[in-house]
């Protein structure tokens, strides 16, 4: 792999274009250059998008045949996983102003891409590129310091919702938080104002997260819905900001963990997708509000039996979608983190910083 930091970045950009190759898979795609601390999409010919830590936390936009679309995928191969399994999933839920209703990226049809469910992502190295680019041409991102950090920056953009809802995030990736990235959400131009713009965190069953960690309590999947066993989504549960941990800057945290010591020795039932199967290190997955207000709720449904199938999850209900909800507005930050530590470990941590 050539090292980032001898290659040039200056390169011809690809013109904008809402057609995509016809012929061309996702594995023909040139793989990421890996540099001492960065992984970027390599430029000047069709990449695969992703970007983040050599060492830590990566993520990804869905690219031609790569299937869900319309989510970012993470990775998490410090946990013992190969470098390409996807551990979680965030989608984009934009909720236009006087409405509840969600747009769903990951299910809505796509409006440029017939007959393809979930919609369509794109990357830049600016907040410009509102009209869409040719997601082969993946941007490169952008390499900073903050106070003496080094840092990844690139955006992404999603095509127009059925609501009406135009929205894009900013991921930051610090070279001092290997586990976690940074997303700034933002509406573009002509959208309809939102009410909200949630960022979840749509796949808990691969890890099996049952049990919150809230400021002075717990709380498991089983306690919260002890008789469900249909093969649906479970109803929302919320927890209201004064459940959360908070810092001392006033950042709320809200927190999830498997109740298994070791994910990877659980008995599947027959007929379960491997891609269900969870290998290598438990882990914490967490949310952190960087502006929470009275408002903010964490919020969690859970399911029974993995998605879009019958197969019962080992050792039962756990948490599936995960989020933090607030009101919009353009620039809210959030973190999004999956470390190796305890969540106990973890919380310390936290505290110990108050």
């Amino acid at each position: 792999m050539k090292n980032i930091i001898n290659i040039a970045l200056f390169c011809l950009l690809p013109l904008l274009s809402k057609t995509q190759p016809a012929n061309l898979k996702f594995e023909n795609l040139a793989t990421p250059d890996t540099g001492k601390i960065w992984i970027q999409p390599c430029q000047g010919r069709p990449a695969m998008a992703i970007w983040g830590h050599t060492n830590g936390l990566s993520v990804a936009i869905p690219q031609l045949n790569i299937m869900p679309r319309g989510l970012i995928r993470i990775f998490t191969p410090y946990l013992n996983h190969d470098r390409h399994v996807v551990t979680n999933f965030i989608a984009m839920e934009p909720v236009p102003s006087g409405q509840e209703q969600r747009g769903l990226s990951e299910l809505e049809m796509s409006s440029w891409d017939p007959d393809i469910r979930g919609k369509r992502f794109w990357s830049s190295d600016n907040a410009n590129q509102t009209s869409g680019s040719n997601e082969i041409f993946p941007a490169r991102g952008i390499i900073e310091k903050e106070n003496g950090i080094e840092t990844l920056s690139v955006y992404i953009f999603s095509e127009p919702f059925d609501n009406g809802a135009k929205v894009y995030v900013r991921l930051r990736f610090f070279q001092n938080r290997p586990y976690e990235f940074e997303l700034t959400s933002y509406t573009y131009e002509n959208s309809i104002e939102l009410n909200n713009f949630i960022l979840t965190a749509t796949m808990g069953n691969k890890a099996r997260l049952r049990t919150l960690y809230l400021d002075k309590y717990e709380k498991s999947s089983a306690d919260i819905w002890p008789y469900y066993t249909d093969d649906a989504f479970t109803p929302h549960t919320f927890f209201p900001l004064k459940d959360m941990i908070q810092d001392a800057k006033g950042f709320a945290y809200f927190i999830a963990a498997p109740n298994e010591k070791d994910p990877s020795t659980a008995i599947y039932a027959e007929g379960t997708h491997q891609h269900w199967k969870y290998t290598g290190k438990v882990a914490t997955q967490y949310w952190i509000s960087t502006n929470p207000s009275k408002e903010t709720q964490g919020i969690v449904n859970g399911r029974y039996t993995y998605w879009a199938s019958k197969s019962p999850i080992p050792g039962g209900i756990s948490f599936e979608n995960f989020e933090i909800k607030e009101p919009f507005k353009n620039g809210n930050r959030y973190i999004f983190g999956i470390t190796p530590e305890s969540p106990l470990d973890f919380i310390k941590k936290v505290r110990e910083d108050n």
